[in-house]
């Protein structure tokens, strides 16, 4: 008995050590690992910036040219004439309410679907025809019902954002498996209990990977739409540069595009941390 005491104590011991030996090598691969795959990104693009220097800055160049955006992101210096963190807010707000529009709808009819074979059999032939369809083509038909820029761009992103969370929604629903449910009946439990009680934490998985989809793909295509209907946005903001020969501004653009990408994707993976109380990946 003191021997496997002994020998007990030996194996925690030594997995204790083993387990602060390893945590530095991963928190230090977390960083590190990241870090390296940015540094060659940069380094891609000073090489190609070196051979087309005539058009493309360097990393150094495009940095001293973006200076006055990155220090000061909110100015005001007359009609239009907006810091860069304006033009990304003007864009977050269409595209929140967009999104925000698409799930109150998706959601719903996620569910009617996954629980009715009829729903299923009546609305995948309308999912999978209007869910190819690029984006840029709902703006003219949006154009034409709405006669304004920004209730367009809201409807486009809310069309497009659809499909990944009704998909999602429907494929969790119906395949919450059947024994939760056959328990449900013997017990006599009400439709809406089941649905709250059993149906909904056991789709919520699959609800916020529709979500998280939808979300980066309104993002997408918010960029798209205020390219082509102008006005305020971070989207007009890189084609307006364009049209000026600025690089420098574009490349800024883009990193403040797939950044904001990126935490707004981390922001919903933590809200479903929070509610179905299981961690998350984020890759």
């Amino acid at each position: 008995m003191v021997f496997q005491l002994n020998l007990l104590a030996i194996v925690a011991v030594a997995g204790h050590t083993a387990w602060k030996k390893t945590k530095p090598v991963v928190a230090r691969d977390a960083f590190l690992l990241p870090a390296l795959g940015l540094l060659g990104v940069i380094v891609v693009w000073w090489v190609v910036a070196l051979m087309n220097h005539e058009l493309m800055p360097t990393p150094p160049e495009a940095l001293i040219a973006n200076l006055d955006y990155i220090l000061h992101p909110f100015y005001r210096r007359g009609p239009g004439n907006l810091g860069i963190g304006w033009l990304l807010i003007a864009s977050l707000q269409r595209v929140l309410i967009g999104f925000l529009l698409g799930t109150v709808v998706a959601i719903p009819l996620g569910f009617f679907i996954g629980m009715s074979k009829p729903a299923m059999l009546a609305f995948n032939p309308i999912i999978q025809i209007f869910k190819p369809v690029s984006p840029l083509a709902w703006l003219p038909i949006a154009l034409a019902i709405f006669n304004l820029a920004e209730p367009s761009a809201i409807f486009v992103i809310f069309i497009t954002s659809l499909w990944p969370t009704i998909i999602n929604t429907a494929l969790g629903v119906a395949r919450v498996p059947k024994d939760y449910l056959n328990v449900a009946k013997v017990l006599e439990m009400p439709h809406w209990r089941q649905i709250t009680k059993i149906i909904w934490p056991a789709s919520l998985p699959y609800i916020f990977t529709g979500l998280r989809i939808s979300l980066g793909i309104a993002w997408l295509v918010i960029v798209a739409v205020e390219m082509l209907t102008g006005g305020i946005g971070i989207g007009f903001f890189v084609w307006d540069e364009w049209s000026r020969f600025n690089l420098s501004a574009v490349f800024l653009a883009v990193l403040v595009i797939g950044v904001t990408g990126l935490v707004l994707d981390y922001a919903v993976g933590k809200i479903q941390e929070l509610v179905t109380h299981r961690p998350t990946t984020f890759n």
